[in-house]
């Protein structure tokens, strides 16, 4: 059932699975939760569950602040769009791109550390944040929560920042809402790509690929109706993607890190 809700397709079959296939066939982002807190216990397993992730040369350029005052949520949420479900959420999670703490190595031994100055180095902190945040999600979701991502605290950087009491060369990469879901929210599996849209064999074949794109519009068009949204994915790509102005604040992100001590030679 779930791989047919992913692609909204009544044809699409897999013939290889598992539970934890299953478990990520219905992922979906959860926006409503219950009153019940994230137990203590609970965040150790998603923290070792991200800490099991693959990490670039086990440098493990990220940290993650967890965030539970209702104050500093509400603060936290003015800062990234006022979303309102960062606040209803009971744990919010900062994952940071941190090459803070092999500054601080460096700092000690006395040692130079001049490739963190590099493009490369900040998107190694931000690649390692991501996957371990996505072990994360599974995690949560194993365990009966639901999650959502928040790629609004990139709008402000450098307020998220110093609400979060972040050293120099650290940066929030996104958030991540976690609690119990709300089985009244109205939400479902949203439908992706069809595979042969993004998988490609040998080579790149842009051509095939996006032949798959209209009927793609098509479903995932029903599936925003049901659900009050409008446009199709190819309208909603270019209305996010159409410029600067569609960035909330994000097209200066690149000044936004050099002043966070995360310079991008």
């Amino acid at each position: 059932m779930t791989i047919t809700a992913r692609y909204a397709d009544p044809e699409a079959t897999l013939s290889v699975a598992s539970e934890i296939v299953t478990l990520q066939l219905a992922h979906r982002s959860v926006r409503r939760f219950t009153p019940r807190p994230v137990a203590d216990d609970e965040l150790a397993a998603l923290v070792a569950a991200a800490q099991s992730a693959s990490t670039s040369s086990n440098l493990q350029a990220w940290s993650v602040i967890a965030v539970r005052d209702p104050q500093r949520k509400a603060r936290l949420a003015a800062l990234a769009n006022n979303q309102q479900f960062i606040n209803e959420a009971p744990l919010f999670l900062i994952w940071v791109a941190d090459l803070s703490r092999a500054r601080r190595l460096a700092d000690g031994a006395g040692a130079a550390l001049e490739a963190t100055d590099y493009l490369e180095s900040t998107i190694l902190g931000f690649v390692d944040a991501a996957l371990a945040a996505q072990n994360a999600v599974i995690a949560a979701e194993s365990l009966g929560l639901g999650t959502v991502f928040v790629g609004a605290v990139r709008n402000r950087p450098e307020q998220i920042a110093a609400e979060l009491g972040l050293p120099p060369h650290a940066a929030a990469a996104f958030g991540l809402a976690v609690g119990t879901p709300d089985p009244t929210e109205h939400a479902g599996i949203k439908p992706r790509l069809p595979q042969a849209a993004v998988l490609h064999h040998e080579r790149y074949d842009a051509t095939t690929a996006d032949s798959h794109i209209p009927a793609y519009d098509e479903r995932l068009g029903e599936y925003n109706a049901r659900y009050g949204l409008p446009g199709s994915w190819s309208e909603r790509v270019l209305a996010r993607l159409a410029g600067p102005q569609s960035l909330a604040g994000r097209h200066r992100l690149r000044e936004a890190l050099e002043n966070l001590g995360l310079p991008s030679r």
